[in-house]
């Protein structure tokens, strides 16, 4: 097993995990669109300065996800930075072997090596096994989003995202 910077020749199975992604993530979010759709620019992401696509590989395949990037606090918040994580993915035939704890390591390891001493991230408050992992892996919450539609075709306010911090 490796953990390593994704490039941009790794972008086909990274848009299939993203697509995994949102699959597993619909069931919590009324408000998504219909598919076709996307979170992120991963090609952009693999790119930038203030940002890293890390992957885990297994003998020579893809199995595992996640980026950090550097993320300005909110303005009455310290620190003034903290490292952003998201894109978490496990292929479901690698699941409970550990490679979500690799990958938040080594995110949180380029988050340390850049002055950060704050990690936050965003799951769904109904993701209960993605809740555990993090809870696990020393991560409290810290806010929760809600909402309010207010036209008659809107969707119950079922939609919030519970903020995870760790510092």
């Amino acid at each position: 097993m490796s953990v390593r910077p994704a490039t941009l020749s790794d972008l086909p199975v990274l848009l299939e995990f993203e697509q995994g992604i949102i699959r597993a993530e619909r069931p919590y979010d009324p408000l998504l669109k219909p598919d076709p759709i996307s979170y992120y620019d991963i090609g952009e992401m693999i790119r930038a300065d203030d940002a890293e696509v890390m992957v885990v590989e297994i003998d020579g395949e893809l199995v595992a996800s996640g980026y950090v990037k550097t993320k300005a606090s909110r303005h009455y918040t310290s620190p003034d930075w903290h490292a952003f994580l998201g894109f978490m993915f496990v292929r479901e035939d690698q699941r409970g072997r550990g490679l979500n704890k690799v990958l938040l390591d080594a995110l949180t390891d380029w988050a340390r090596k850049r002055g950060l001493t704050e990690v936050r991230l965003t799951v769904y408050p109904g993701n209960e096994p993605a809740i555990r992992a993090y809870e696990k892996a020393g991560f409290t919450p810290y806010l929760t989003e809600m909402r309010l539609g207010l036209d008659r075709l809107s969707l119950p306010p079922t939609a919030s995202v519970l903020a995870f911090m760790v510092n």
